[in-house]
């Protein structure tokens, strides 16, 4: 906060190099174990770091490279890395039709059952299925998914202990004082199959609780926490028919609430939370708007928020926070970079886009961000000229909000 700058970070998911996939594949075939992966892992975490403060970035993370891919385009690997971490759940072969999604039952009830077709796939349909079309969703479904059978509880220790030390050595070797770790939140991860638990409200808040470990192991090193939770706003296109704002709003008081459960005791300004409508490329003329949740998601007990704000159907939302009041001691983390196209952003259209939050927030409350992971959604030659154009677009507006002079190096 005593930064005359504007720091520049990112969300989290980092273009992966064909060896660490690789590696992570083999390591999977193998039952969980590979001989060397760990050095291989390290090294590229080191790797990637370096890698980040080269271009700019003032809080960087590993690149969620604790977390594996299918496949160079994959836009789930953020969340389907918890499937390793947890028992009570059986892996089975990979079936849409397990997959929980929250659908319109009856009025003022929103509850989880099989997946369907989003809104937007359906109203956008010919295009979604015409390869030429320059929208897709992946490479395909994760190889195996979970379906809950019996009580939930936290097993991957060892693995978040791993991305901690692999993370803070890369720190300490580039010269960082601190960065973050990405964690699931607990109404994203309830999103896999279940045929234990009463109610979907049940079942959130049991993840709440399992997932808490891994928040706590994170604080507890003394790294930043980023919970990364698309269900408040996506899940919005995933219900059908269109559910009422009232009812929305609900079933989103519901993982906002189960969140705080999850980060109860633990530092606000050590946490911050990412909020977005998806991620895929596409049309996102579903998607709800910011304004009728941001309310709730301000009663999030974290010191930071991210969320979308450089998309063409998100952009215009800067200017919410002309009526909404950004709490006391809390930052905003908005994404001016963009993620879903293939374009780079000039930098001084990014600098407009941090001044327009600056002017209405405060300079001091405003980090520049991307609206999501790059890694796995553009070419990884496109996501670090991305980086790149993010934090000379942060150093422009640096200058025009502080004065000439002030620079945005990591050694200030």
């Amino acid at each position: 906060m005593g930064n005359q700058r504007i720091d520049v970070t990112h969300v989290g998911s980092l273009p992966r190099t064909d060896a660490l996939r690789d590696a992570n594949k083999a390591r999977l075939e193998a039952g969980g174990d590979l001989e060397g992966f760990s050095e291989i892992l390290s090294d590229a975490v080191d790797q990637v770091v370096a890698k980040q403060k080269a271009v700019g970035i003032t809080i960087p993370n590993d690149g969620e490279y604790g977390k594996s891919m299918s496949g160079k385009v994959d836009y789930g690997a953020w969340w389907t890395y918890s499937f390793q971490r947890i028992s009570g759940a059986d892996l089975v072969p990979s079936d849409p039709s397990l997959a929980p999604q929250p659908t319109l039952s009856e009025p003022g009830k929103i509850r989880l059952t099989s997946m369907g077709d989003r809104r937007d796939w359906v109203e956008f349909d010919e295009a979604y299925h015409d390869p030429t079309s320059g929208i897709h969703l992946s490479e395909g479904p994760p190889p195996v998914f979970p379906v809950a059978t019996g009580p939930i509880a936290y097993t991957g220790q060892e693995l978040v202990a791993q991305d901690i030390a692999n993370f803070k050595a890369a720190l300490a070797k580039n010269g960082f004082e601190n960065g973050f770790i990405t964690s699931v939140a607990p109404g994203s991860a309830a999103r896999i199959g279940n045929t234990y638990y009463k109610t979907e409200e049940e079942f959130v808040w049991a993840w709440a609780d399992v997932m808490r470990e891994e928040y706590k192991a994170i604080v507890d090193a003394g790294l930043i926490l980023q919970l990364d939770d698309p269900s408040l706003a996506e899940s919005w296109d995933q219900i059908r028919p269109e559910p009422s704002v009232e009812d929305y709003r609900a079933f989103t008081k519901i993982r906002i609430d189960a969140l705080n459960h999850a980060i109860r005791g633990l530092p606000a300004e050590q946490i911050r939370l990412h909020i977005c409508w998806g991620s895929w490329h596409g049309p996102h003329t579903t998607d709800l708007e910011f304004k009728h949740i941001v309310d709730l998601i301000l009663e999030a007990n974290v010191g930071g928020f991210t969320f979308e704000a450089a998309n063409a159907r998100h952009e215009h939302e800067w200017k919410i926070w002309k009526d909404v009041t950004l709490p006391e001691g809390k930052v905003i983390i908005p994404g001016v970079v963009g993620h879903a196209t293939n374009v780079v952003e000039h930098p001084e259209l990014v600098a407009d886009r941090i001044e327009n939050f600056a002017s209405l927030v405060g300079r001091e409350n405003v980090i520049a961000s991307t609206d999501c992971g790059l890694g796995g959604r553009v070419h990884s030659q496109i996501a670090w000229a991305k980086l790149e154009a993010l934090s000379k677009g942060a150093e422009i507006a640096t200058e025009r909000l502080w004065g000439k002079g002030t620079t945005v190096s990591v050694a200030d």
